[in-house]
């Protein structure tokens, strides 16, 4: 593994029992992204990118298989162990944005660091300082529904940042946004990625994914095509005429 590698998957399975049936949402992934890459991962419904999402963002454990996260294994982890390289190591983007009504959006954003304890002077002085980044200095004071939904994606997206993590995981973060909006908000995640950040997409979209440098395609559990985003612009069949 490169002295830049942030993620490891070897031969990664992750196997549900629905009663006596066997499920493999994940059937032998291995893959490797490094420091600074930005990468989309696509699929069709039940292809396995959900499962891939929630082991990226040790929120599942594989069922066999190593997943090395920083050069630690998490796989080796305890849970609680686990939970700190999560909250120290990731930020997540969701669809749903995920932002308490009672809440302004700055106090949104602080709430990472209440969890982490520190004190109210350090939260409000970062909470500001991503909020800015993120182009909303003027509505840190405004609830959820007084937010335009790019506003609330924003949001969200300044609270995932909040803690500095190494990898920023989106799953689906312009699925609920209309085209313009969804544009502002690809158009952030490119100055983001711009300034160093690894950014990991999970997406349907064509459109979506080709904002990303590299995209990574399932199919019933396994990776079919890991391919930068040039190159798999010409990717459209394989096995059998089967599009992917």
């Amino acid at each position: 593994m490169s002295n830049n590698t942030l993620i490891k998957l070897e031969d990664i399975m992750r196997i549900y029992k629905v009663g006596s049936e066997s499920i493999h949402a994940l059937d032998g992934v291995s893959a490797e992204i490094g420091q600074n890459e930005y990468v989309a991962v696509m699929g069709q419904s039940g292809s396995g990118k959900s499962t891939l999402m929630n082991l990226l963002g040790c929120l599942d454990r594989a069922t066999s298989g190593s997943y090395f996260l920083d050069g630690k294994d998490t796989t080796k982890m305890s849970n609680s162990a686990l939970a700190h390289a999560r909250n120290e190591k990731i930020g997540f983007v969701f669809q749903s944005f995920e932002l308490l009504p009672r809440f302004s959006a700055i106090k949104n954003v602080e709430l990472p660091l209440i969890y982490a304890r520190n004190g109210s002077f350090l939260r409000r002085k970062k909470a500001k300082r991503v909020l800015q980044r993120v182009g909303l200095a003027d509505r840190m004071d405004h609830r959820p529904n007084q937010l335009s939904g790019g506003e609330k994606q924003r949001v969200a997206i300044a609270r995932a940042l909040i803690n500095d993590p190494s990898i920023l995981l989106a799953d689906e973060p312009t699925g609920n946004l209309d085209s313009r909006t969804s544009r502002e908000i690809l158009a952030l995640f490119d100055e983001l990625y711009q300034d160093g950040q690894t950014i990991i997409m999970v997406t349907h979209e064509s459109d979506v994914a080709c904002h990303a440098k590299r995209i990574i395609r399932m199919l019933d559990g396994r990776i079919v095509s890991d391919l930068p985003v040039e190159q798999d612009k010409a990717y459209k069949y394989r096995d059998g005429g089967q599009r992917l």
